[in-house]
């Protein structure tokens, strides 16, 4: 197994991607009817809604490995690795945030979303 950070990558995708997942069902169809699309097809997004917690267990667990890979101490990093130049953990810090973001309002959406109607 690779010892950098550029292995946390595939995790930060399979943590947006699940989260985009469990949030379909109230996520796809507000976005879809906002862009100007309709008909009873969307309400067939539903279907996927017995799978959320699985996509939720999914997006926290790769964004639990993301972290882990991310943050680590730089000590752990060897010499001539990707994650021991420091412009790029930086850059590999900004994009785990801007999808935990992205992660946090995907799954709290279905919740707020009563409120907004």
């Amino acid at each position: 197994m690779v010892n950098d950070c550029s292995s946390s990558r595939p995790a930060l995708l399979a943590g947006g991607l699940a989260a985009l997942l469990a949030s379909t069902c109230c996520l796809g169809p507000l976005v879809l009817v906002t862009l100007g699309f309709s008909g009873a097809w969307i309400g067939n997004l539903t279907v996927l809604e017995p799978y959320r917690p699985v996509f939720i267990g999914v997006a926290l667990m790769a964004m639990f490995l993301a972290w882990r890979r991310i943050f680590r101490p730089t000590q752990d990093c060897k010499p001539g690795e990707v994650c021991a130049i420091p412009r790029v953990r930086s850059t590999y810090r900004f994009i785990f945030w801007v999808v935990a973001a992205l992660v946090l309002v995907a799954l709290g959406f279905p919740y707020v979303l009563p409120l907004l109607y």
